[in-house]
């Protein structure tokens, strides 16, 4: 049994504790019960359950730490486990950034555990993979897929008194949906914590009506143009920027949220007036654990405040060494907008482009966060507030920080996970003015 009741945890981490002789001594026991199906070609390919549970011990002498993990939790794995976390920390040089374990937190009660999504049987897998193929057979498309789902524990406890316990649920769906001939795309996709609020045979229209209508896709000439970002292909961009918002990186001079000639640039505008991003470790629709990697508590704060940084990531050992009081990372991203949905502003849209998906985005220039990368699964051509046809799919070069200086509308934010960050989001499809597609691509 993988997931352990927080008596269960508590207990373990207690007893790991209790029986370390180091300096300080931090216990660690995680699990998960993650199930799958994965479809290709309109076959199942691949369908399993994963169960598995791990205790991580992190002792100290003074500034001399080490680690060890271990998977089983008798008295004698336990006591082995300790003395190999200690007999490491014996052998290590001194940490020179070495802070102390963090000392009692009060965490925001965050409800991210669904029983719903807690109780799915490959029956639920099974059904939707025949959800998603089914329809793609009947109109003679071709569907590729991946249905995740799991349930998972963190608990812990240090020598300084500072306990924790959560347990949450997910649910990914992705789906690529291509013509028989190859030369049409689409894409849909799913992350969520509720898995009531999922439906595979009303998802998976989505990507059949992309790929049906990207099929003849013309070429557009590469230069600026009027963009509508979908919420997932704003993802990918947002949270590549949201790596880079740390006060360290900015401080020494490692990220566009560094000041010339030293310092960061928390209090100043970078962003336009429209931007506000925030955080919310219990936020209904996005909760996530309570605490970071470091155990230190999230909170709820705002980051951007119409256009203007007021709050960074200090990690306890740079808020030392800086005078400040520590800044858990950011679990989740919170971005508000309007009430539009991405159709509604395709209608208030003279001349443009919708842009679905984003991907196989990298850094070109880390202190302005210039990125380049690929549009792919359905791109087409706005006029009049209309679609007008479907266009090859472009390379681009933008920086997420110009974007959000150019904005000119937002919609109505859902839930989304960029590929390039663990971070789940709250973002909403976005209208840009003077997005830069730089050549085309030939991929669909």
């Amino acid at each position: 049994m993988t997931i352990f009741t927080e008596d269960q945890a508590r207990a373990i981490c207690a007893k790991v504790v209790a029986l370390s002789k180091a300096d300080e001594c931090t216990a660690e026991l995680s699990g998960a019960i993650t199930g799958n199906v994965r479809f290709a070609l309109n076959n199942v390919t691949t369908s399993g359950v994963v169960d598995d549970c791990d205790l991580i011990v992190r002792v100290a002498f003074g500034k001399r730490a080490g680690v060890a993990t271990i998977n089983q939790f008798d008295d004698a794995s336990l006591e082995r486990v300790v003395r190999r976390a200690e007999d490491l920390a014996r052998l290590a040089p001194d940490n020179p950034e070495f802070v102390p374990a963090v000392g009692k937190q009060n965490y925001m009660p965050s409800q991210s555990f669904s029983p719903a999504t807690a109780a799915i049987v490959p029956e639920f897998r099974a059904q939707a993979a025949a959800d998603s193929i089914t329809p793609c057979r009947a109109a003679k498309l071709v569907a590729a897929g991946y249905l995740e789902d799991s349930q998972s524990f963190s608990a812990f406890a240090n020598s300084r008194g500072n306990v924790g316990y959560q347990r949450s649920t997910k649910l990914d769906y992705t789906c690529t949906v291509r013509t028989e001939d190859g030369r049409g795309s689409g894409w849909v996709g799913r992350d969520l914590q509720d898995s009531t609020a999922f439906s595979a045979s009303t998802d998976i229209r989505t990507a059949i009506r992309k790929a049906s209508a990207s099929s003849e896709a013309k070429a557009l000439e590469p230069g600026k143009y009027t963009v509508i970002l979908e919420p997932h292909a704003a993802a990918g961009l947002i949270g590549f920027m949201m790596n880079y918002f740390g006060a360290r990186e900015a401080d020494e001079g490692r990220s566009f949220l560094s000041k010339k000639g030293g310092g960061n640039k928390l209090g100043e505008q970078v962003f336009g007036p429209q931007v506000n991003i925030s955080t919310d470790p219990a936020h209904p629709e996005a909760s996530v654990l309570a605490w970071d990697n470091d155990y230190v508590a999230r909170q709820r704060m705002p980051l951007i405040e119409n256009g203007r940084v007021v709050n960074m990531q200090y990690s306890r050992y740079w808020a030392q060494k800086q005078g400040k009081t520590p800044v858990a990372d950011i679990g989740n991203l919170l971005m508000a907008g309007g009430t539009k949905s991405t159709a509604d502003l395709i209608r208030t849209t003279e001349r443009g482009v919708l842009v679905s998906r984003t991907w196989y985005i990298r850094m070109v220039d880390p202190q302005t966060v210039l990125l380049t990368g690929l549009t792919r699964d359905g791109t087409f051509y706005i006029e009049n507030g209309a679609i007008k046809y479907p266009v090859k799919n472009f390379r681009f070069n933008e920086s997420p920080v110009i974007m959000l200086n150019n904005v000119e509308e937002l919609g109505k934010p859902i839930r989304v996970v960029g590929d390039e960050s663990p971070l789940v989001m709250m973002l909403p499809p976005m209208k840009l003015r003077d997005f830069t597609f730089t050549s085309l691509s030939d991929a669909v």
